[in-house]
């Protein structure tokens, strides 16, 4: 298998708050990187098939990506959904499920700051559609730094919710911040998810870790050259290789700052 490009995007607007611009993508330049991945001759195939033959089942074509989204912000439902059906591309949107509103009803609660976020009623309608949901945990909180029954908690609930609303079963599963560690992933595992997505800043590779899928985050400021050599399957190192000795130093960093009441590493504090 040739290494496949896994897109990692979360908002998609041309209006979001201060904090969440850094990570977000303008609808225009969005529409022109969807165009950058067709006319580089990738096929857009959904998670599962690359999750699949990461557990060693059906190949994947030749020159192939995915397409995810974290978070759940309301902009997918009416930016990126329309681009993703008028392509038949298909996607991933990753939700964390505290954060998800009733229609009409105030927003929901989690970690993240205040934005507009799907509703349930847009979430089981994009599902509908054949957008494939996963989870994000309920609160987006940094897993790395739980306890572990508190991390199983977050992982565990945030898979009955989404079933419940569902109506089906729901295996795909991210890290918030794209943190993780060898026992959340064991956690994950036993809360039933069949997959997991890191982040990485890497491209996936037949030899990938299902629980630790690599993706390449799209941000504001990703030139368009970077983002060009992504779908040539170049400018990124090829997952998966050893954690770095930098990553294991943030991770303690994260917990002491964390165990101090003041966690480093995710987005501002609430007001």
């Amino acid at each position: 298998m040739t290494p496949v490009p896994v897109f990692l995007y979360h908002s998609v607007s041309d209006t979001p708050p201060g904090w969440l611009a850094p990570y977000t993508v303008p609808p225009r330049t969005f529409t022109e990187q969807l165009d950058r991945i067709a006319d580089s001759g990738l096929t857009v195939v959904p998670l599962h098939r690359l999750v699949t033959a990461l557990h060693g089942g059906a190949p994947l074509p030749e020159d192939c990506a995915v397409l995810t989204f974290d978070d759940g912000y309301a902009d997918f439902y009416w930016t990126v959904a329309p681009q993703l059906g008028e392509r038949d591309l298909p996607a991933t949107l990753f939700v964390t499920t505290g954060a998800v509103s009733v229609p009409g009803g105030p927003p929901g609660r989690s970690l993240l700051p205040p934005t507009e976020m799907l509703n349930w009623r847009q979430l089981t309608t994009l599902d509908t559609l054949g957008v494939e949901i996963g989870g994000h945990t309920v609160t987006h909180p940094q897993l790395d730094t739980l306890a572990s029954s508190r991390a199983y908690e977050e992982v565990m609930r945030c898979r009955t919710v989404l079933e419940d609303a569902l109506g089906h079963r729901v295996v795909s599963f991210a890290y918030p911040h794209g943190y993780s560690s060898a026992a959340v992933r064991r956690q994950v595992r036993r809360a039933g998810w069949t997959s997991a997505c890191a982040v990485g800043n890497a491209i996936s590779s037949d030899t990938d870790d299902p629980l630790r899928i690599s993706r390449l985050m799209v941000c504001a400021d990703t030139p368009t050259e970077v983002f060009e050599a992504w779908t040539r399957r170049r400018g990124a190192p090829t997952a998966p290789y050893p954690e770095r000795l930098r990553t294991k130093g943030w991770r303690a960093y994260r917990r002491l700052t964390a165990s101090l009441g003041h966690p480093a590493g995710g987005p501002p504090p609430q007001e």
